[in-house]
């Protein structure tokens, strides 16, 4: 009839799993966490580099949103740059290079051309340093 539920019972052994969604807000709180540890850099920065509120990176990093793709772009190169630079320098060092203008990037900070998608070149200066072309 009508408005009228049927109560079903459940056969656990009918159940079938299906596989788990992953969880993107709980891998970019893991990147945010890793930016800290191996870059040195805080939330704030995260936050001045993507040019999104310092709050927005805090939801990110207790796994509470995810950033827009543009934004997960952004991050994951980070992320691979942060860790390139890792092999030469520590943390707080890394923090300061990605915010010091370079002669090689022609006076342009590399977080800056990290957001506007020129990763490639910060990537390029870095492959100078590990074949020892520059110092």
């Amino acid at each position: 009839m009508k408005g009228e539920c049927k109560l079903q019972l459940h056969d656990p052994r009918k159940t079938q799993f299906l596989p788990k969604e992953p969880n993107m807000s709980g891998a970019v709180a893991r990147l945010v966490e890793d930016l800290r540890m191996h870059g040195g850099l805080k939330g704030s920065d995260l936050a001045n580099i993507t040019h999104v509120s310092q709050a927005t990176v805090s939801r990110w990093a207790s796994g509470k949103a995810a950033p827009q793709p543009k934004m997960q772009l952004i991050i994951s190169d980070l992320r691979y740059i942060v860790d390139r630079l890792s092999e030469f320098y520590s943390p707080e060092e890394t923090r300061l290079w990605l915010y010091s203008r370079h002669p090689l990037l022609d006076g342009a900070r590399a977080i800056d051309l990290i957001h506007a998608g020129g990763a490639d070149r910060v990537l390029a200066v870095i492959d100078s340093l590990s074949d020892a072309t520059f110092t």
